[in-house]
């Protein structure tokens, strides 16, 4: 009798505890599956990072090309925009070789001259971390090159391409490097090894950082929500990540912008996993997909981007995602004009150079060459790293129906 009593005393415990919960509370997936000690804080279990309201408008552009004759578009896109302030030139090195990461030169000094005709401008470079970039590279070899480039077989190139950076006028690029790595889209995928990938990411940071004159930002970007892998065992690290980014397009199908919101790994998620460590956040690809004309999708997008500490956001402009070329979105296009029009952006300010990396035990491998700035420069592509790679492709081959609007270098959608 007596244990009869202590069991009701301790369900009714139970039902006081638990009735302070609310329901339909949203459960992280990290709560749901105890991941790893690099995942969140369950939610309810310490105090919720402060998220603040930015003070001005955050820098934006559009994704409009990747080579340098699509810069004139960034100027067109402007007047569309009643003569908005369109401050963020977003683009993307082909991932075809290891030639094409290193940067071609007249395109980057194109972008670059760019940058510096107006202070209050942003580049954003897409940065591949392998090659060939999108080739359905098996996750076998995949984790041989990630372990690779850990060792350093490919510091020569990431070098060659912060000195041509800094030569032609780059030096405070942002990088979104590795974007989309938490996916299955692109060679530079985490899941086939994510300790390797963090450690490949610290040494390509540690190797750019070292170039001087560089105040390199650099951003980790995944794909909004789960995917392939939760992008909290991606991350690297806060003394090699500037900016937490996420690519955010309108899906599933069927799907709410409340649902990207409270999804696991989703924009709320998002944005505490950046206060928790001080960081702003960055949306570098955003727009439309599969939910079709979407302008709720639009105005709750940009009043997303307008309340929490953003750094910049680039809307990317094709169809179907996109609102300026695209004329399949009427009324999300005339949603987001009546949002961005005129919108003077955000005022100038410095960015200091970042510390250096501090070296972790074995990244002082033999991928450092000592070739001089004039010769990073210039427009010799060096020798690919690892002969066991596969070969790539002809940079004549013609880029997937995706990729069309900017060859070699258009982020693929799934």
């Amino acid at each position: 009798m007596r244990l009869g009593r202590l069991t009701l005393a301790a369900a009714a415990l139970l039902m006081l505890t638990t009735a302070s919960v609310p329901t339909g509370t949203p459960l992280s997936q990290t709560e749901r599956h105890a991941l790893s000690s690099d995942a969140f804080q369950p939610r309810g279990a310490a105090p919720r990072p402060v998220v603040q309201r930015p003070k001005h408008e955050a820098p934006f552009g559009a994704f409009v090309g990747s080579w340098d004759k699509y810069i004139p578009q960034l100027g067109r896109y402007a007047q569309w925009l009643n003569n908005a302030n369109v401050q963020v030139g977003h683009t993307y090195l082909a991932g075809n070789s290891w030639a094409d990461v290193e940067g071609e030169p007249v395109v980057l000094g194109m972008w670059s001259q760019w940058r510096l005709a107006d202070p209050s401008r942003m580049l954003i470079l897409g940065v591949p971390m392998l090659v060939p970039s999108e080739a359905a590279v098996p996750d076998g070899e995949v984790a041989k090159l990630l372990a690779q480039g850990a060792r350093g077989d490919f510091d020569r190139h990431f070098l060659r391409l912060a000195r041509r950076l800094v030569a032609l006028g780059g030096a405070d690029t942002v990088l979104t490097l590795g974007w989309e790595m938490n996916g299955t889209t692109y060679t530079h995928r985490c899941k086939p090894d994510p300790t390797a990938w963090k450690a490949y990411w610290r040494r390509i940071v540690s190797v750019m950082r070292s170039v001087p004159g560089q105040r390199f930002r650099f951003d980790f970007t995944p794909n909004r929500g789960l995917d392939a892998i939760p992008w909290t065992k991606c991350y690297p690290g806060d003394d090699v990540v500037d900016i937490i980014g996420m690519d955010s397009y309108d899906q599933p199908a069927g799907a709410t912008f409340d649902d990207y919101v409270r999804e696991p790994y989703g924009l709320q998620d998002q944005v505490e996993f950046a206060a928790k460590r001080g960081k702003p956040v960055s949306y570098p690809e955003w727009g439309l997909f599969r939910n079709g004309d979407n302008p709720e999708f639009v105005q709750r997008m940009v009043e997303w981007i307008r309340t929490h500490d953003t750094s910049y956001q680039t809307v990317t402009d094709y169809c179907p995602h996109g609102f300026w070329q695209c004329a399949q979105n009427p009324r999300s296009s005339s949603r987001f004009k009546q949002l961005m029009a005129g919108s003077q952006g955000a005022p100038v300010t410095a960015v200091p150079a970042p510390p250096a990396v501090t070296p972790q035990p074995g990244a002082a491998g033999s991928g450092s060459p000592g070739a001089s700035p004039a010769a990073a420069a210039s427009g010799t592509p060096s020798a690919p790293a690892s002969p066991s790679a596969p070969p790539s492709p002809s940079p004549a081959t013609p880029p997937s129906p995706s990729a069309a609007p900017a060859p070699g270098g258009l982020p693929a959608r799934r």
